[in-house]
């Protein structure tokens, strides 16, 4: 049976350039089975779900429902359930935890400034704390997007559960159903594609040394798709793998082409020119969809430069 992640794999479609776009992610605990748009076809109340898709909108917060690996018969819903705030951008990356037993209390956050980075209101409405935890490893499961997020998704959370990772959890949507399994790393943010147990385990490790591990990675979910392919090229080129290291600072140009900066803590920068390709030959981005030429991200060069022929007239 051919399926969307066949196809992709038998074509070595890249994955530099694919990850979801979210400087903080806002992930609320709902056992049970999801629909296709899980935060209105779940057991979390429909009208609660459009309200907070509401109050999202257009703050760089996505938010996400997560459940722990394993069979989801409907038991009903616990009394207190999890809740994790994330946010992305270097300089300032944290991850916050708390539980609620009042899932509408996520109303009363503060979307905006959550977006801006700044935590506060998930400290006074939720009573959240930094988490001390292990990092969370965020597995796309929902099999009503896709089929393939079920078939190879669940198999995969559930060996991360079983051998011991801690902070492994299905996730409604990650995007990209023809790379799974799908994975988000928190607190960096980092996707992952075509993913495998031990592989992940890697990762995991990576983030605990504060390293990104670049080999199958889609990109930071903190910048938008043409910084997220410049920034892996960089890592890349240079070998820096410290997740705090590089940070994307403008982004020029329009589809198909773009001049990324990409800067290092220690002030040095690089221009990457990013050019938007069609996947050829067309395959399905999802099973059950067309055929079509999904666009991807190709860097053309990548190069070093100093502050002063950054600002030179060109």
């Amino acid at each position: 049976m051919s399926t969307c992640t066949t196809a992709s794999r038998e074509l070595d479609e890249p994955l530099a350039g694919t990850a979801a776009t979210a400087r903080t992610w806002l992930l609320l605990e709902q056992p049970g089975p999801w629909g296709a748009k899980a935060l209105t076809s779940s057991h979390l109340d429909p009208v609660l779900g459009r309200a907070l898709e509401a109050a999202a909108k257009g703050t760089d917060v996505r938010i996400a429902l997560i459940r722990r690996p394993g069979r989801h018969a409907d038991f009903g819903t616990p009394a207190e359930r999890q809740v994790y705030a994330a946010h992305t951008v270097p300089g300032n990356v944290w991850l916050q935890g708390a539980m609620t037993s009042r899932p509408e209390e996520l109303l009363s956050l503060d979307f905006a400034a959550l977006g801006r980075g700044d935590h506060h209101s998930f400290g006074t409405v939720l009573h959240g704390r930094p988490h001390t935890g292990d990092p969370l490893a965020l597995v796309c499961t929902n099999g009503k997007r896709d089929r393939c997020c079920a078939l190879l998704g669940r198999p995969l959370a559930d060996e991360l559960a079983a051998s011991g990772v801690q902070g492994a959890w299905e996730v409604t949507h990650l995007g990209g159903h023809r790379f799974s399994p799908t994975l988000l790393v928190l607190p960096f943010g980092y996707a992952y594609g075509r993913a495998e147990a031990h592989h992940v385990k890697e990762v995991l490790q990576g983030v605990r040394e504060g390293r990104v591990v670049v080999d199958g990675c889609r990109g930071s979910s903190a910048w938008e798709r043409p910084g997220q392919a410049a920034e892996l090229a960089v890592r890349t080129a240079t070998g820096e793998y410290a997740a705090d290291a590089l940070s994307v600072t403008s982004t020029n140009g329009a589809a198909p082409r773009w001049e990324v900066t990409v800067a290092h803590g220690d002030g040095r920068l690089w221009r990457v020119i990013v050019a938007q390709g069609a996947s050829l030959p067309p395959r399905q981005e999802s099973c059950g969809s067309a055929l079509g030429s999904p666009a991807r991200m190709d860097v053309v060069a990548v190069r070093e430069l100093s502050r002063a022929a950054l600002t030179a007239p060109r």
